[in-house]
């Protein structure tokens, strides 16, 4: 029997969980079947389900409601792309109601959001995964080796990783529910940054403390509702995250910074570095680079390749299955195959928890104005930055 699946919010990244489910279909015949599609604006539904039906043959039923659409289907799983807001909102009711679930990242717009959501799977028995695609893919996969395994870097000292442009909104552009805190939970540092801060839990582990910085240092102007409104969302933050394995990471961004745009990437350890050639969020990339201290030099694509060679080909299997290497469709069909097979999910609420608490620490550090503990913040004893944004949605 096929694993029964509704896309609950249809508009931005959902089309790439779409297109996720409608490849396993093809690689997998009778894997996945998508049955359901639920939006509040009612022609987004339609235009997903408009695609399945063309790609299927099959129309999943539109819904503009999840409590309606939870209660006419027999799902199996549900996989949620609302505004992050929403998030433990349409997850809990679909736990509730047995249905298993993956939420986009940051899997709940606080911590005690995130908490509800995995308090609901453990008390019902479901899957809360969370879509986390990046740590996924092969050169990440490599980073985690040749950092964690091999050691080609000896022990793991330090990072930078910063960027600096000058990117002003263009005040005709219309308004977005990220630009709202108390729909996104805050600006880059959780919205893109939510997953390089689960890449850094991967290759260091836990961090100990984080002191940050968090500013708009240029006026944003929008529109929203007809009106020009400022964007209050951070243009610029610097980090310092100091991790239990004894590493320290700078972590720095702005689009308000004019005239000098640049983009620094190096991980070091005490053997030599690993130079990155992509941006702050989604790496390390295909084009990195790792230099020992004695000047030799190893490409990103010559690494990745002896990784795969090494793999057994349980790991391939496990990590690569069917030879999948996209990090969105590997997300998807890791929730599928572990409904299928009665599994844990690779990323689960936990760690997308513990992913999305570095976000909230340096969020949390600016708005104490001092160093926060990163256990503090994961255990809710730390949320000044997050209490407005709890009392919102009656968390």
């Amino acid at each position: 029997m096929a694993i029964r699946v509704a896309i609950i919010g249809c508009g931005g990244m959902a089309r790439g969980h779409l297109n996720a489910y409608l490849r396993i279909q093809e690689i997998v015949p009778g894997k996945v079947e998508l049955v359901a599609m639920c939006d509040p604006v009612r022609k987004n539904a339609e235009d997903f389900a408009s695609r399945v039906k063309d790609a299927t043959g099959k129309t999943p039923v539109v819904y503009e409601d999840t409590d309606a659409m939870l209660g006419a289907e027999d799902l199996d799983g549900a996989d949620i792309c609302t505004p992050h807001c929403y998030h433990h909102i349409n997850a809990i009711k679909c736990l509730n109601a047995g249905v298993n679930v993956i939420v986009e990242k940051p899997i709940g717009i606080t911590i005690k959001a995130t908490r509800a959501i995995i308090e609901a799977a453990n008390a019902n028995g479901k899957i809360a995964a969370t879509a986390e695609n990046i740590r996924r893919m092969p050169s990440r996969r490599t980073a985690w080796w040749l950092m964690n395994e091999k050691k080609m870097l000896g022990d793991i000292t330090m990072f930078f990783s910063q960027h600096a442009s000058y990117q002003i909104a263009d005040p005709q552009s219309p308004w977005h529910w990220r630009l709202d805190l108390m729909l996104g939970g805050g600006g880059m540092v959780m919205d893109s940054g939510a997953h390089y801060c689960d890449t850094l839990r991967y290759l260091f582990g836990d961090p100990d403390t984080v002191y940050a910085r968090v500013r708009q240092v240029a006026e944003h102007k929008i529109t929203k509702a007809g009106e020009l409104v400022n964007d209050e969302n951070e243009d610029m933050w610097a980090a310092t995250i100091n991790f239990k394995s004894g590493a320290t990471g700078l972590w720095t961004w702005s689009r308000a910074a004019p005239a000098h745009d640049f983009t620094h990437i190096v991980y070091y350890g005490t053997e030599g570095c690993l130079v990155d050639d992509g941006d702050i969020f989604h790496g390390p990339h295909d084009g990195a680079t790792v230099i020992l201290k004695n000047g030799t030099r190893y490409s990103m694509e010559d690494l990745v390749k002896e990784y795969m060679a090494g793999l057994t080909e349980t790991e391939r299997n496990n990590l690569f299955p069917h030879g999948i290497t996209d990090g969105v469709l590997l997300e998807c069909y890791d929730f599928v195959d572990a409904i299928e097979n009665n599994r844990p999910v690779e990323v689960d609420g936990e760690l997308g928890l513990r992913a999305k608490a570095i976000c909230e620490a340096i969020y949390e550090s600016n708005t104490c104005g001092q160093v926060v503990s990163y256990d503090d913040v994961v255990d809710g004893k730390v949320d000044a930055y997050q209490k407005p944004i709890n009392e919102r949605w009656d968390l």
